[in-house]
């Protein structure tokens, strides 16, 4: 698989911390620059310079608020309540004079606009989605920037109990939230990236103190949109906030995959380091890799079935639906005979170890089955890859898996069904053309 990106984020994510690290795998800083430029947001300045954590050298993309958008988010005694004289993060300040005359004309860009007297702008995803899409940015960076919005508007929005659209949150609306995550959209766009890889985000504890308040570690959003796209979350038991709203909805955003390829290469390691000093050093690791030539990759599934009698059609249909919106990859019925001749259904459920509690307890709801079994098994998986397709019909989602006789192609059901209603053509036409129009 070509331009694959792997997000290590043992030390958590946020937006700040992935943009530094995009520049330092070689995102084109001019053009990061020109981007954030044409915002028609006020009251910021970027700084890209090179830092250490722990003496590790890193890229630090800082975004430097006037007085009255700042929001104290890299202030540990503001969002701790306690000082802590930690020098893990020291900026290279010692450095060459000419080296430091450098940075102060390429790396610190400016960007104040007018002079007005409001405070900590409250934008919603409306206000939001018509700054970027007159940004001068490519169609895809726009794309990427508004998917991350809409993660996190949906993840305020669940936490306020209100309607996406009626959200106007601070944290989203926040000036250097919509640089971050422009920041994040644009370089992403000029890696070329077509995968990510994140099987994993740490999260540390104890509270922080938001705009709302204090609050439990993760916070509400960054809660909400783990649980609402599964991403893998540990805790560990260092004190600290490491994944910010931003940083979890980057990732849900952009994943594609939580499992990296058995055997890989790595063609190049970008280090961004963040603002906060914590007991583990504030750093993510993002990684161009590309799997090795095996086409075949091993895995270990789980196997549940259970025999279901006195349960109508109607409900195993609801039932399947169910079963697959908890995480199951593949679930199927099968006509049994059981006992005294009784007529009954055998599901079978294929599923990762991480959903099957949840499985089973839809099963146990939701019919009349009294016992599960479960069998654990290795499998044989073709290597592949999700793909956006521009086709004559528009844009289609593909599977392609790579196999010793050649590459498969297999539309995605959604993305068919959304052109054929569309176009009213038939659903066998639509999915032949859109795996002819990928060939070409």
């Amino acid at each position: 698989m070509q331009n694959q990106l792997y997000l290590e984020c043992y030390a958590g994510i946020s937006g700040d911390m992935m943009v530094a690290s995009l520049l330092d795998l070689g995102a084109d800083k001019n053009v990061l620059l020109k981007a954030l430029e044409s915002l028609s947001v006020e009251g910021f300045q970027i700084e890209i310079s090179r830092v250490k954590k722990a003496g590790i050298d890193a890229c630090d993309f800082n975004v430097k608020l006037d007085d009255k958008h700042e929001n104290h988010d890299h202030d540990m005694e503001y969002l701790h309540g306690t000082k802590k004289h930690n020098h893990d993060h020291h900026h290279h300040s010692h450095s060459h004079s000419h080296e430091k005359h450098k940075h102060s004309h390429e790396d610190h860009h400016s960007h104040h606009k007018g002079h007005h007297h409001h405070h900590h702008e409250h934008r919603g995803l409306k206000e939001i989605n018509h700054i970027i899409s007159h940004a001068d940015i490519t169609e895809n960076a726009k794309d990427i920037a508004m998917r991350i919005f809409h993660v996190i508007g949906e993840a305020e929005a669940k936490a306020h109990a209100l309607p996406v659209d009626q959200v106007h949150f601070h944290e989203v609306g926040a000036v250097d939230s919509i640089v971050d995550i422009v920041a994040v959209a644009v370089c992403i766009d000029n890696l070329d990236i077509e995968n990510v890889i994140v099987p994993v985000l740490y999260e540390g504890t104890g509270t922080i103190r938001c705009q709302h308040g204090v609050l439990p570690i993760p916070v509400p959003a960054v809660a909400n949109i783990v649980s609402q796209h599964q991403l893998n979350l540990q805790i560990t038991n260092v004190q600290g906030e490491f994944i910010t709203p931003t940083g979890a909805a980057i990732v849900a955003a952009l994943k594609t995959h939580d499992k990296l390829p058995n055997q890989f290469t790595i063609s190049k390691v970008g280090l961004g380091a963040g603002k906060r000093n914590y007991e583990r050093p504030s750093l993510l690791r993002t990684m161009l890799i590309e799997a090795s030539d095996s086409q075949e990759e091993k895995d270990v599934i789980y196997k549940l079935e259970s025999n279901i009698d006195d349960c109508s059609g109607e409900i195993l249909g609801y039932v399947m639906e169910k079963l697959f919106d908890a995480g199951a990859l593949d679930v199927h019925y099968s006509p049994i005979y059981m006992k005294k001749n009784r007529p009954a259904y055998q599901v079978n459920i294929i599923c990762k170890q991480e959903n099957i509690e949840t499985i089973e307890d839809i099963l146990f709801r939701e019919t009349t089955t009294i016992g599960i079994r479960q069998c654990k098994m290795e499998r044989t998986i073709l290597s592949r890859d999700s793909k956006l397709v521009q086709t004559s019909l528009g844009d289609a989602w593909v599977k392609v898996c790579k196999h010793s006789s050649g590459i498969k192609v297999y539309p995605e059901y959604k993305s068919v069904v959304e052109l054929c209603d569309k176009h009213q053509k038939c659903y066998s036409d639509v999915y032949q053309l859109i795996i002819e129009e990928y060939d070409r």
